[in-house]
């Protein structure tokens, strides 16, 4: 149970930061950069602070999430955003802390707190 927890304070507070941070309290250039690929300029601010309230949610559920379901959107949220950036930034991929290597260990804490779930069940039913 505490490492279901450590994974639920770790995702929850990554995807809550990664909201408010880069795209509701200083909107990152590369945030814009990376929109501009596939909606109109005039829309990227607006979208970016939408955006950045989906991952504020997103994160609240996952501080509180015990269904398998939450880590595999976030599993696929996480694999999807990374070949996005690779296709349209793939220099990023050579910056310190880089998309790869943050969303990697995201899906790995994501791949712990579904084994912690199954565990959980199973000696449930015992």
């Amino acid at each position: 149970m505490p490492a279901l927890l450590i994974c639920r304070i770790a995702l929850g507070f990554s995807w809550i930061y990664q909201g408010a941070v880069p795209k509701i309290v200083c909107q990152s250039s590369g945030e814009s950069e990376l929109l501009g690929h596939v909606i109109p300029l005039r829309w990227i601010c607006t979208a970016i602070t939408w955006m950045g309230a989906g991952e504020i949610v997103f994160g609240l559920i996952l501080l509180f999430a015990i269904w398998n379901w939450v880590y595999w959107l976030n599993i696929a949220a996480l694999a999807g955003l990374t070949l996005f950036v690779l296709l349209f930034e793939p220099y990023m991929f050579n910056l310190p802390f880089n998309p790869l290597t943050l969303n990697v260990s995201l899906i790995a804490l994501s791949i712990v707190a579904l084994l912690e779930l199954k565990k959980m069940k199973t000696e449930e039913t015992l």
